[in-house]
């Protein structure tokens, strides 16, 4: 398969110029949290833990991985690949910055003026749970799906409206500030078996399928317009002369293919929403340990 993708060229498979775009973040949250943290409300304020900065870097990492490695263009090829980098971006992707970013400068974000108002509206738990899980549902419509393939406004203006609501959906699970944090570990749990429960129907949807649903991974010209997401214009021009379809870079059907990144897709978000619910599970014991009255240091005299 490698060999066979040498033919979209360098820039396609590795994205210089998001590298740099992903290495600038790198480098401005050193200084923010750093450095200059002083400018920046946090004056005062203790340097990010080396478990924050991994996680922070780790995010950094990983969004290079499925928006400018091969990753991403593979995913225009195969289903597999593409339900593999909206898993990372959309759920490994989110939790690791609100585990990672320091607090002050979580609150430097959230308490302006639109967003405070605005982000508590949108993360009352019944609005949170089924904004995320019934925009993804609805891009996996295979009409809609299709669209947001065919043209570089609609899948970026897509993939942030996503991003955004995953990060609201996991605030009401683990918030970075208080004023957020207003679900009781019992309701945490119920939350989260919610959110496990209605992302199950896009996934159902596309391992059951008996026929391959998206154009996109079918269709000669929706395939060549899905590629130029990623490929730049004067390569892909003479590619529709070589190749055909996805099938040359795939070893399996696209029928396979796509039952295939269904299944990819529920197992990673059941291994994300099981850590999480071990992490509540953990707090929740713990809270309840520490309520529990110490036993004595010494035997009261009148009791000898």
């Amino acid at each position: 398969m490698w060999l066979q993708l040498q033919i979209f060229g360098f820039r396609a498979l590795w994205s210089p110029y998001f590298m740099i775009f992903v290495i600038s973040l790198g480098i401005l949250y050193y200084l923010i949290t750093g450095p200059y943290r002083h400018k920046f409300g946090g004056e005062g304020k203790p340097r990010p833990t080396l478990k924050q900065n991994i996680a922070v870097y780790t995010a950094l990492i990983i969004l290079y991985v499925v928006k400018g490695s091969p990753v991403d263009l593979l995913s225009h090829i195969m289903l597999t690949f593409h339900m593999t980098q909206l898993a990372l971006l959309y759920l490994a992707f989110p939790i690791l910055l609100l585990k990672g970013l320091p607090k002050w400068l979580w609150e430097k974000v959230l308490y302006l003026p639109i967003i405070y108002p605005t982000l508590k509206l949108l993360t009352h738990p019944i609005i949170a749970i089924l904004s995320f899980n019934g925009l993804f549902s609805l891009y996996h419509i295979p009409p809609v799906f299709d669209f947001t393939k065919s043209s570089i406004p609609a899948h970026t203006v897509s993939t942030i409206i996503l991003l955004i609501a995953a990060f609201i959906m996991f605030i009401p699970m683990m918030s970075p500030i208080k004023e957020f944090d207003r679900l009781k570990p019992l309701v945490k749990i119920f939350y989260i078996f919610g959110n496990a429960v209605l992302i199950t129907p896009a996934c159902v949807l596309i391992i059951f399928a008996d026929v391959p649903l998206y154009e996109a991974y079918t269709a000669s010209g929706a395939w060549i317009q899905a590629l130029s997401l990623c490929v730049p214009g004067d390569i892909l021009t003479g590619i529709p002369d070589l190749i055909s379809g996805p099938e040359l870079f795939s070893p399996l059907s696209i029928l396979d293919d796509q039952q295939l990144g269904g299944i990819i897709m529920k197992i990673l978000q059941e291994i994300t929403y099981g850590i999480i619910l071990t992490q509540v599970f953990h707090a929740w014991f713990t809270k309840e340990n520490l309520k529990t009255d110490p036993i004595p240091n010494q035997i009261p005299e009148s009791h000898l």
